[in-house]
Formats: C-alpha cells, sequence, structure tokens
C-alpha cells in the first residue's frame, strides 16, 4: 500500500510538472489561429471578380452607333404579292454581297473588307420589308454606311425589274443617332456580375473537395456504437469462483 501511495505522489509531480512546462511554452510561443474561410467564398469572388471586368469593359469600349434605313419591294400590276415577299428575302440575303458593297463603297467612304462587316440586312416573312444597318463609333458614318447598301441594293434590283416585275423602294433613309446602340458600364456591369456569379455557382457544384466533405460529413453522421469490455466466457467464470472459494 505504501508503495502504491509512493507511486501515486510521484506520478501526481511529474503532471504537475509537464503541466507547467506546456504553459510555460505556450506563453513563450502563442499559437496563430487562422479562421478558415467559408466553403461558399468563390461565389462572391466571382460576382465581384465579374462586375469589375464588365464595367471596365464597359468603360473602356467605345461607344458603338447604328443607323437603318428600310427599303420595300413592291410587285407591277402583273404581279402577285406574294411573289414581292419572296423577291424581298432574296435581295436581303445580296444586300452584303462584293457585288452590292462594291456599287456601295465609294459612298460610303470605307473599304470594302471593313464595310462587310459595319452592315447587316433582316427582313420579315410577314413583310417585304428591307431594314439595312449600319455601325460605327461615329453616328453620321453609321448612318452613311446605311443610305450607300440601301441605295446600291435598289438600283443594282431595279435594273432587273423589268424581268421579275418587282422593284425595291427607298421608304425610309437612315439618320444619324442620338444615343448609342451598345450598352452602358452599369449594363455591361451587371452582365458580368451576373456572368460571374453563374461561374462561382458552378464551380461550387463541381470542386473537387466536395465529394471528400460529402464522404466525411455522411461518416459522421454514423450512429456510434459502443464497445463494452468482453465477458469472461464460462469456463473461465467457473475457475475464478473456484479460486474465490478456496481463499
Amino acid at each position: 500500500m505504501a508503495d502504491t501511495a509512493e507511486q501515486k505522489k510521484t506520478e501526481k509531480k511529474a503532471e504537475k510538472k509537464a503541466e507547467k512546462k506546456a504553459d510555460h511554452r505556450s506563453e513563450k510561443s502563442p499559437r496563430r489561429r487562422f479562421t478558415r474561410p467559408p466553403v461558399w467564398w468563390p461565389l462572391p469572388a466571382c460576382a465581384l471578380l465579374g462586375l469589375a471586368a464588365g464595367g471596365a469593359y464597359g468603360v473602356l469600349k467605345a461607344p458603338e452607333y447604328a443607323a437603318t434605313s428600310y427599303v420595300v419591294a413592291v410587285p407591277d400590276d402583273t404581279t402577285e404579292p406574294a411573289t414581292a415577299l419572296g423577291f424581298a428575302q432574296a435581295y436581303a440575303r445580296i444586300a452584303t454581297s462584293s457585288s452590292t458593297l462594291a456599287y456601295a463603297q465609294p459612298r460610303a467612304g470605307i473599304g470594302a473588307q471593313r464595310l462587310r462587316t459595319q452592315v447587316r440586312a433582316e427582313t420579315s416573312p410577314e413583310s417585304p420589308m428591307i431594314a439595312i444597318t449600319g455601325t460605327s463609333t461615329s453616328p453620321a458614318e453609321a448612318a452613311d454606311i446605311a443610305n450607300a447598301v440601301a441605295d446600291a441594293l435598289t438600283l443594282s434590283s431595279n435594273q432587273a425589274a423589268k424581268n421579275t416585275g418587282v422593284q425595291l423602294l427607298l421608304f425610309n433613309q437612315a439618320v444619324a443617332p442620338s444615343a448609342p446602340a451598345s450598352p452602358s458600364a452599369a449594363i455591361s456591369g451587371a452582365v458580368g456580375m451576373c456572368a460571374g456569379g453563374l461561374l462561382g455557382g458552378l464551380w461550387l457544384l463541381a470542386r473537387p473537395g466536395r465529394r471528400k466533405e460529402e464522404k466525411e460529413e455522411q461518416e459522421g453522421g454514423r450512429p456510434v456504437v459502443e464497445e463494452y469490455p468482453s465477458l469472461p466466457a464460462q469456463g473461465e467464470h467457473t475457475e475464478t469462483k473456484e479460486k474465490e472459494s478456496v481463499r
């Protein structure tokens, strides 16, 4: 009994010494604790990045203006209106062809290759009207491009009006616009924010550590089975009883 008491005292002294050393070390070199960022941090980060990129694009890019002139296909007395509608579809396709742009190039004042990228023609399947739109960083140049292509298209098509029974007439000339057609910095910033938020959400759904975290959560949610000490066998139980009876 005396030996056990002395052993307990020595063990308590050793424990106290170890605790004092640990406290002394913690006072000398305190550990820095860093808070881990939340899992959803890429979503706002990508949204802010997209907002900044979209706003910068809207501010740095030069504004673009668009002007539109309208040309209508008119049938003669011997032609049905449905025929004029079909020819309007055909003339809308050749409005940006090389032959038409060659006629429009002198009046537009720019090269044919550049003119091809700054003009487009649209039509409706229900109306024999063709909309010719010119785009440029200058409002006056945009209107000149649209009017030049419209005049060239009517000139080339009317040369074959006797054979087709349909002629093109200028319905409305293009006017220099007062406001740009390109989106403002606020709109481009909002679009960039939405795109960034979408990318951030997709990254959260497809990130590499997501499956691992879900697996750890599932394993952590499983019920813990308590371990009980193994019971002695039947033979060992009888032997202990016999030893106690002998004592």
